[in-house]
C-alpha cells in the first residue's frame, strides 16, 4: 500500500512534464513588410533541431507574392514567382529551383494537413531578407520593394478609472506598470484633476515607452442628444494636448460607451444602434486630422449586431471608421467553448481583413455575471497563464494587437488578499 503515494507524485510529474512545456513554448510571429501574416489554422513554430522558423508555405509565400500548388501524388510543394518555379519535395533538406538543385538546413514538413517550411528559405528564394529578433520571437520579412519596417510589439494595457491617484500616487502606478510589462494605459478624463498632474504623469510614463489614452464615455452618449457633452471632452483633450510638451499629450482617444448597459437597448435596440452610428461619425468627422487615435471598447459579441436593414456586422463597421477595437472578451479561461480565445476569433478575423487593429481584454473586478467571466477570486498567476495561451493562439491573425486587463484598482488587488 506504501508505493501508492510514490505512484501518484510520480504520475503528477509525469502529467506536469508533458504539460507545462506546452504552456510555457512561445509562440512566433511572422510580419512581411511591417504587417503581421494572419494563420487561420496551423502557427508557425520554431523547429527545436534546425533552429529555424517553420511557417505555413502558403500564407507566407502568397504574401510575397508566390502561387503555391500541392502536388499529392508526388508529395511535393510547386511555388511559381515571376520567372521562377520551385519545387520542393516534403521530408528533404532540398529544392529545385529552375531545376538547379538549392540545399536548406530544415525540411519541409507536414503538419496538420498544412505544409511547413522553413521562413528563410522561402522568403531568400523570392529574394527577400529575414531578420529574427529573439526578444519578441519575431521574423521580419523585407522585400526588395520595400525598406524594412518592424511592426510595434504588441501591447499590453489597463484602466486607470480613479484619475485623482495620478496625483497621489503616480510612482506606484508606473512601478507596477514595469512589472507588469505594462505599455498603455486608458485614463479616466476627470476635469477637476490639475492639468499639472496629467503632465507630470504622461511624461512620466513616456519616458518608460508607455502611451497614455485619454478614457471618456457613459452609455448615455449613444444617444444624439449627448453630442455637445461628446464635443465637451473632445475639446478638453484637444485644447490639453496643444497646451502641453511633446512627451505630455494624450496619443488617443479612448471611447468606452457600452450603450447595452441600458434599459432603451432592450425596449428598442434599433433606436439605439441608430442614434450610436450617428454619434460615431461624429466622433468620426470631429477628430479627422488630429491626429489622435481613436480607440472603442466593444463587447466581444458586438459583431452579432447588425448594421439595420442590412446583413452587416456593427463590428466590421466600426472597424472601417476607427483604428482599434478593445474587444471585452471576459472570460477568464482561454481554451474551449465560450472561452476568450473562441470569442475573439471572429472579430479578429474581420480585423484582419480590413486591415485594422484589435486588443483583447479581460476583467478583474467583481462580476454578477457568472464566475466564469472574471479573474477577481483567481490570483495573478492564473490571470498570465490565461493570458499566455490566449496570445499563442491569437497570434495567428494579423490583426491582433494586444491585451487588456481591467482595471488597474482590481488587478493591483488581486493577491492582495483571499476572495471568496
Amino acid at each position: 500500500m506504501r508505493k501508492w503515494p510514490f505512484i501518484v507524485a510520480l504520475t503528477i510529474l509525469f502529467i506536469t512534464a508533458l504539460f507545462v512545456p506546452a504552456l510555457s513554448a512561445p509562440y512566433v510571429q511572422v510580419a512581411v513588410d511591417g504587417r503581421y501574416v494572419s494563420f487561420p489554422d496551423e502557427l508557425p513554430y520554431l523547429d527545436a533541431h534546425s533552429n529555424r522558423t517553420m511557417v505555413p508555405a502558403r500564407f507566407v509565400a502568397e504574401k510575397l507574392g508566390a502561387r503555391v500548388q500541392w502536388r499529392g501524388e508526388l508529395n511535393q510543394v510547386i511555388f511559381t514567382y515571376k520567372n521562377q518555379t520551385i519545387i520542393l519535395p516534403i521530408g528533404q533538406n532540398r529544392a529545385q529551383v529552375n531545376g538547379k538543385e538549392k540545399a536548406f538546413d530544415a525540411p519541409a514538413v507536414l503538419k496538420n494537413d498544412r505544409t511547413m517550411v522553413p521562413l528563410r528559405f522561402v522568403s531568400e528564394v523570392f529574394g527577400a531578407k529575414v531578420r529574427w529578433i529573439e526578444e519578441r520571437n519575431l521574423a521580419v520579412v523585407t522585400t526588395a520593394r520595400h525598406a524594412e519596417v518592424v511592426p510595434p510589439a504588441p501591447e499590453k494595457g489597463t484602466w486607470i478609472w480613479n484619475t485623482k491617484i495620478i496625483e497621489t500616487d503616480q510612482d506606484g502606478i508606473l512601478r507596477f506598470a514595469r512589472d507588469n510589462a505594462i505599455t498603455a494605459i486608458y485614463l479616466h478624463v476627470d476635469k477637476d484633476v490639475n492639468p499639472e498632474a496629467y503632465q507630470s504623469f504622461i511624461r512620466s510614463a513616456h519616458e518608460k515607452q508607455i502611451k497614455v489614452e485619454a478614457l471618456v464615455g457613459t452609455p448615455r452618449w449613444a444617444f444624439t442628444g449627448s453630442q455637445d457633452q461628446i464635443k465637451d471632452y473632445m475639446a478638453w483633450v484637444k485644447q490639453y494636448n496643444a497646451s502641453a510638451g511633446a512627451n505630455e499629450r494624450f496619443v488617443g482617444l479612448h471611447f468606452d460607451i457600452e450603450p447595452y448597459l441600458l434599459k432603451e437597448w432592450k425596449n428598442n435596440q434599433r433606436l439605439v444602434i441608430e442614434h450610436w452610428m450617428d454619434n460615431m461619425r461624429f466622433i468620426e468627422s470631429e477628430t479627422k486630422g488630429t491626429g489622435l487615435k481613436i480607440t472603442l471598447d466593444v463587447p466581444f459579441w458586438v459583431h452579432k449586431v447588425k448594421i439595420p436593414d442590412s446583413d452587416y456586422t456593427f463590428s466590421a463597421w466600426l472597424l472601417e471608421k476607427f483604428d482599434c477595437l478593445v474587444l471585452m472578451d471576459y472570460r477568464n479561461f482561454a481554451l474551449g467553448n465560450d472561452g476568450i480565445v473562441e470569442n475573439a476569433s471572429t472579430i479578429l478575423r474581420e480585423a484582419s481583413t480590413l486591415k485594422k487593429q484589435v486588443i483583447v481584454a479581460v476583467d478583474t473586478a467583481k462580476s454578477t455575471e457568472g464566475e466564469r467571466t472574471t479573474f477577481y477570486s483567481l490570483s495573478t498567476d492564473s490571470l498570465e497563464r490565461e493570458l499566455q495561451i490566449a496570445k499563442e493562439q491569437l497570434s495567428r491573425y494579423a490583426s491582433f494587437a494586444g491585451v487588456a486587463i481591467h482595471d488597474y484598482q482590481n488587478w493591483t488587488a488581486l493577491n492582495l488578499q483571499p476572495r471568496p
